[in-house]
């Protein structure tokens, strides 16, 4: 059975932010219960990192606007003959409640950013080593504490960050299944298309080609470059076949 990589390209600014929440909530998640220095760690500079992210940004209205701009392209499948018109319905009930929810909720990162041990720790982590003990008592007693506190605490920092995962989890998942993928040929490893407006370059590529692709362009028009892991001895097929979606 043939092994595909799955390669996510952002086409436009705020896809490329929403792209980097998910991964960076995805990873505070990822190491969870926090039970040792390493995975408080590995919490702690996702948690900054992600901090980081709201502070470039005004994220809570970039994912307003795309839940209205969904809402209306959901209202423009209801007028296709033979559309599913329940499941359009509950969709955009849906997307109604998030951006509710959304609207409803304090400033994004707000509670995390006032956290004292929060904030000690993001300090601290921009210098080598700097988390340690003697540098860091409380973190160090924070992680003598029993498991089941920790866990309390944990999952209260996380439960303020569920408006904004709910509502972007949405909103990818329907960008995500707004394109099928289909079958393209790339010449002498390159490849370029039209972007028709989309959002999101999704490609599959069979893993035992051992290729990545370099993608640069816009919403308008793209370019991909396939480049062999081997730099010195791989090669790249004349013609290379991957599936491609622009959603």
């Amino acid at each position: 059975m043939q092994t595909h990589v799955l390669f996510e390209h952002p086409l436009n600014e705020k896809m490329r932010t929403w792209l980097r929440i998910e991964f960076l909530i995805q990873q505070m998640k990822a190491l969870l219960p926090v039970s040792d220095h390493a995975s408080a760690l590995h919490f702690f500079r996702n948690v900054g990192d992600l901090l980081d992210v709201f502070e470039r940004g005004d994220t809570r209205t970039e994912l307003l606007k795309e839940l209205e701009r969904q809402q209306r392209k959901l209202q423009s499948w209801a007028e296709v003959p033979g559309v599913d018109n329940e499941r359009i319905e509950s969709l955009r009930h849906e997307l109604k409640a998030r951006s509710s929810m959304l609207m409803a909720a304090p400033r994004l990162g707000q509670t995390l950013r006032e956290d004292r041990l929060i904030a000690l720790v993001r300090q601290r982590l921009s210098i080598p080593g700097g988390c340690c003990s003697f540098d860091l008592p409380l973190l160090h007693v924070w992680l003598c504490s029993p498991q089941e506190e920790r866990d309390v605490q944990v999952n209260s920092w996380l439960a303020t960050l569920q408006p904004l995962t709910y509502t972007l989890d949405m909103i990818l998942d329907l960008i995500r299944q707004s394109a099928p993928f289909r079958k393209q040929t790339s010449l002498n490893g390159f490849y370029q298309d039209n972007g028709d407006d989309a959002d999101l370059l999704r490609l599959q590529l069979p893993l035992e080609e051992a290729l990545y692709p370099q993608i640069s362009g816009h919403k308008s028009r793209f370019a991909i470059r396939f480049m062999p892991l081997d730099s010195e001895h791989g090669r790249v097929p004349e013609r290379f076949d991957f599936e491609l979606a622009c959603c």
